[in-house]
């Protein structure tokens, strides 16, 4: 899984640099959604069929909410040691971590406070999802399925999503998504929370 989506990437850069004509850009965010979209009903249909998933999930409760907790803790702490050793302000590296993946929301919400923290935003957040859809798979096999869950972030709502899907079961695909709602409802706050320490 890992190799296919490097393969895709590599690929997809070559056709746009060599092949495509300009023309086709335009389209491009168009038919990145109805993909999505398609992918994401084949997740749900998943989903649907494993009818004992969802009695699992009300056993565990608000346990499921620790989850999201623990991705958001893991991180802004990381960012900020990160930003420490990149000798960035605590609030910066704070606000680029607070992303939590999304990295078109958390640019645009600190282009205001510095074009340059908000390029910086845009990069880690972009890499964050990049990496997530790499590691997952190799998550999932060596570590645990709910582990693939933090690398994700936001998007284990969506783009991520069927990639957890695939590369664990119904169960942690459902909390992956819960996971991702949380996340992205929270991250306009904790970006704006942390630009302003």
């Amino acid at each position: 899984m890992s190799l296919s989506i490097i393969l895709a990437v590599v690929l997809g850069i070559g056709a746009g640099y060599f092949i495509l004509p300009d023309w086709v850009f335009s389209y491009t965010g168009t038919i990145a959604d109805i993909g999505l979209c398609l992918l994401l009903f084949f997740v749900g249909m998943d989903i649907g069929k494993q009818k004992g998933v969802f009695k699992d999930l009300k056993k565990m409760g608000f346990k499921i909410l620790l989850v999201p907790i623990m991705i958001i803790i893991g991180s802004i702490l990381g960012s900020i040691l990160g930003g420490f050793l990149l000798k960035m302000p605590t609030n910066e590296s704070g606000a680029v971590g607070a992303g939590l993946g999304w990295y078109t929301l958390s640019s645009v919400m600190l282009t205001s406070y510095s074009t340059e923290l908000s390029a910086i935003a845009f990069l880690t957040n972009v890499v964050r999802e990049i990496i997530a859809l790499i590691i997952v798979p190799i998550i999932a096999k060596h570590i645990g399925y709910l582990e693939c869950i933090a690398p994700c972030g936001a998007t284990a709502m969506d783009t991520a999503l069927p990639v957890i899907s695939k590369s664990t079961d119904s169960k942690t695909t459902i909390v992956s998504f819960i996971s991702g709602v949380i996340l992205s409802l929270v991250v306009p706050i904790l970006v704006s929370i942390m630009i302003k320490i």
